[in-house]
C-alpha cells in the first residue's frame, strides 16, 4: 500500500513538472523586464522617422527611441538606403536585429567570432586579371593567399536577415538601383546586458552628425568615431604589427564620408553567382537530412571554445518572404500572409525574433486578433489600410489610417482589426519572440468558434442562441484573411 502511494506521488510530481515545463515554454521569451517602467500605450501613433544621418553614398533614418510605444517595445527602428556603388561600412550593435529588404539588391557580409574564412583565394592570378596591382601576397605553409574571408550573402527585396548582437556586418550595393533596408533591434534582448538604448560600434569610418527632431539618449552616440579611433596609436600599431602611418588610415579621424562610403570602383570580393546561392543545396539537405531522422535542430548543435555553436558557422542568415509561392495563409480575393519564425529560419532561435509579411486585396480585412506572446513592430511598405488597436480597458489606443513608410506597435495582447483601402495593403511586421502566436477572435480556430453556444448566451447580455450560433458560425471556415463581400461575389 506503502509502495503504491509512493509510486502515486511521484506519478503526480512528474505530471506537474511537465506541465510546468510546456507551460513555460509556450510564455519563455528571453527579454528584460526588470528595469521597465509601466508601458505608457494607453494612446498609439503611426511613427514616420525622426532625424536622419547624411553619408556619401546613402541616408540613414532613425525612428525616436523615446517613442512611448518603442521604449515599451524595447525596440529601437531605422530605415537605409544605400546608393549604387556603396559600401555600408563595418559595425556592430549591443542588440540583435531584424532586417528587411525593402527594395534592391547587394551582398551582405557578417563576421562570426571564431568561425573560419571559408572563401579563399588560392590560385596564382596574372598580373592582367588583377590590372596592375601589386598586392603582397601572405605565405601559409605552401599555399599562397590573394585574399580569404568569411562567407558573404546575396540579399534582395523580401529578404529578411538576422543579425545576431556584436557580430560585424557590412553591406555593399552590387546592383544598378538603390537598397532600401528597414531594421527593428530588439534592446531589451538579453544579449544586450548595457542599458535599453541602441549603441552603434563603428570599425571603420566615423559617423556624421543627425538632423532632425529627437531627444537625446544616454549612450547616444552623435558624430562619433569608430572604436580603433580611441586606442592610443602607439599601442595599436605594436598591436596590430603595422606602422603609425597605416594606423592613422585606420583610426579615420578626418574621414567625412559618413557610415555608407562610395567604393571608386566595382568592390572586388569572393563570391559564388546569385544562381549559386539560390540552390542552397547542403543547407537543404541538412535540414531534410534532420527532419527524415526525426532530430530536432538544437540536438544536432555542438558548442565550441569560445562559446558560440559551430552549427552558426554555416548555419542560414536569411529567407525571402515575399515571395508568392512560401504563403503559409492565402486566399485567391483576399489576399495572403507568410510567417517567419524559428521553425523556418532556426537562428531566429538565438536572437528570440520572428516576422511575417502580409499582403491584403481591395477592402480586405485582417480578422480581428491579439498577439499572445510578442509585440508587433508593424512597418507599411505599400497602399493604405485602416487599423484600430483595443487596449485592456476596451478603449481605442489606436484608430487611423496607415500609409506607406509609417511604423507602428502593437503592443502584446493588445486587439488588432486591419481593413484594406481601394489600393490593397501590404506590410512587415517584426515580432519579439522567435515563435510569436496569435488567438483570432472570429472565424476558423478563433477564441469564439472554441466557446459553446450557452457560454456566449450567458456572457452577452440578451444574447439569443440564434445570434450566437451566427456570431460563432458565420465566417465557416474562413480564417485570418476575410475578403471584402464585393470581390467574394466577384471570385464566385
Amino acid at each position: 500500500m506503502a509502495v503504491s502511494k509512493l509510486s502515486f506521488l511521484v506519478s503526480l510530481l512528474v505530471l506537474s513538472y511537465v506541465a510546468e515545463a510546456q507551460l513555460g515554454q509556450l510564455g519563455a521569451s528571453r527579454r528584460k523586464f526588470g528595469a521597465q517602467s509601466r508601458c505608457r500605450i494607453d494612446r498609439l501613433n503611426a511613427l514616420r522617422p525622426s532625424r536622419r544621418t547624411e553619408s556619401e553614398a546613402g541616408v540613414t533614418e532613425y525612428y525616436d527611441e523615446s517613442e512611448d510605444q518603442l521604449e515599451c517595445a524595447g525596440v529601437s527602428v531605422l530605415r537605409a538606403r544605400i546608393e549604387p556603388n556603396g559600401l555600408y561600412l563595418p559595425s556592430y550593435s549591443n542588440s540583435p536585429s531584424l532586417v528587411y529588404v525593402l527594395r534592391g539588391r547587394a551582398v551582405l557580409g557578417a563576421v562570426i567570432p571564431g568561425c573560419p574564412e571559408t572563401f579563399q583565394d588560392l590560385q596564382q592570378e596574372s598580373e592582367e586579371s588583377y590590372r596592375g596591382e601589386r598586392g603582397r601576397r601572405e605565405e601559409y605553409g605552401s599555399q599562397q593567399f590573394r585574399d580569404e574571408h568569411q562567407r558573404i550573402h546575396h540579399i534582395r527585396q523580401g529578404d529578411v536577415i538576422a543579425v545576431p548582437a556584436g557580430v560585424p556586418r557590412w553591406c555593399y550595393n552590387d546592383g544598378e538601383t538603390p537598397v532600401e533596408v528597414i531594421v527593428v533591434i530588439d534592446v531589451k534582448n538579453n544579449a544586450n546586458q548595457l542599458d535599453p538604448t541602441l549603441r552603434h560600434f563603428m570599425l571603420a569610418g566615423r559617423q556624421q552628425e543627425s538632423s532632425g527632431r529627437y531627444r537625446r539618449g544616454e549612450g547616444e552616440q552623435v558624430g562619433s568615431g569608430n572604436i580603433l579611433s580611441g586606442f592610443d596609436a602607439d599601442l595599436l600599431a605594436e598591436a596590430i604589427g603595422v606602422n603609425q602611418e597605416t594606423v592613422r588610415k585606420l583610426q579615420s579621424r578626418n574621414d567625412e564620408r559618413g557610415e555608407i562610403v562610395r567604393v571608386e570602383s566595382q568592390l572586388r570580393i569572393l563570391r559564388p553567382s546569385r544562381t549559386e546561392e539560390r540552390e542552397e543545396s547542403g543547407e537543404r539537405g541538412y535540414r531534410r537530412e534532420s527532419k527524415e531522422r526525426g532530430e530536432r535542430w538544437e540536438d544536432k548543435v555542438v558548442t565550441s571554445g569560445n562559446g558560440f555553436d559551430e552549427a552558426i558557422c554555416s548555419m542560414k542568415m536569411k529567407e525571402n518572404i515575399a515571395e508568392p509561392m512560401k504563403a503559409d495563409v492565402y486566399k485567391p480575393n483576399g489576399g495572403r500572409i507568410t510567417f517567419l519564425n524559428s521553425q523556418k529560419l532556426p537562428i531566429l532561435k538565438y536572437i528570440q525574433m520572428s516576422a511575417n509579411r502580409g499582403v491584403l486585396h481591395r477592402n480586405a480585412i485582417l480578422a480581428p486578433h491579439w498577439n499572445i506572446n510578442a509585440h508587433a513592430i508593424v512597418y507599411v511598405t505599400s497602399g493604405r489600410a485602416r487599423m484600430q488597436v483595443v487596449s485592456n480597458e476596451g478603449q481605442r489606443a489606436f484608430d487611423g489610417e496607415l500609409h506607406r513608410g509609417q511604423l507602428i506597435v502593437v503592443p502584446q495582447n493588445f486587439a488588432v482589426v486591419v481593413q484594406s483601402r481601394s489600393e490593397g495593403f501590404s506590410w512587415i511586421s517584426f515580432q519579439t519572440n522567435d515563435n510569436a502566436m496569435n488567438t483570432p477572435i472570429v472565424g476558423k480556430t478563433s477564441a469564439l468558434r472554441g466557446m459553446p453556444v450557452d457560454v456566449l448566451v450567458n456572457a452577452y447580455r440578451g444574447l439569443s442562441r440564434e445570434e450566437a450560433r451566427r456570431v460563432k458560425f458565420n465566417r465557416g471556415q474562413e480564417m485570418t484573411i476575410f475578403p471584402s463581400q464585393g470581390s467574394r461575389r466577384e471570385y464566385e
